[in-house]
């Protein structure tokens, strides 16, 4: 029949709209951060805490520990909001990540790595991990893994 095509389906251009929002997200942060802008730079690290306070829930506490982590572990990365998300960067190029399950409605959040990470081991490793709480021996998991990926 003609004209039963759901709106979903009609309005589907490639990406969810919680792709967009991140994009939208991701071009405000390059333009808050573009050289001579008159507006005075807000401290990256405030930025990524007001956002971990935004989340709810699991993904909230999990933020919570992830940041404590980073910051212990490897005080060299330096907080900074990535996609809308609290990320970890060195000289300027991301190393980790932590996408909240919330944000694009997945079953669960995600601790992720980028290239500059350090965790090469032979011809594979993981770059991301799934979270749905920490337990300590995650917490120590990750400790080592932070430890190394900024190494």
């Amino acid at each position: 029949m003609k004209g039963t095509q759901s709106s979903a389906e009609e309005k589907y251009d490639g990406f969810t709209a919680e792709e967009r929002d991140a994009m939208k997200e991701r071009a405000k942060e390059l333009k808050s951060s573009k050289r001579g802008s008159r507006t005075p730079k807000a401290d990256p690290e405030v930025e990524v805490l007001a956002k971990i306070a935004e989340m709810e829930g699991t993904d909230r506490v999990i933020a919570e520990r992830l940041h404590d982590i980073i910051k212990t572990n490897a005080p060299a990365l330096s907080p900074k909001l990535w996609y809308g998300m609290p990320a970890y960067a060195r000289d300027g190029k991301i190393v980790c990540f932590f996408q909240p399950a919330l944000k694009f409605k997945a079953r669960y959040a995600t601790l992720g790595f980028n290239d500059p990470a350090n965790l090469d081991e032979g011809t594979m490793w993981p770059t991301a991990f799934a979270l749905t709480e920490l337990t300590p021996e995650d917490e120590t998991r990750i400790a080592d893994l932070i430890r190394k990926a900024a190494g």
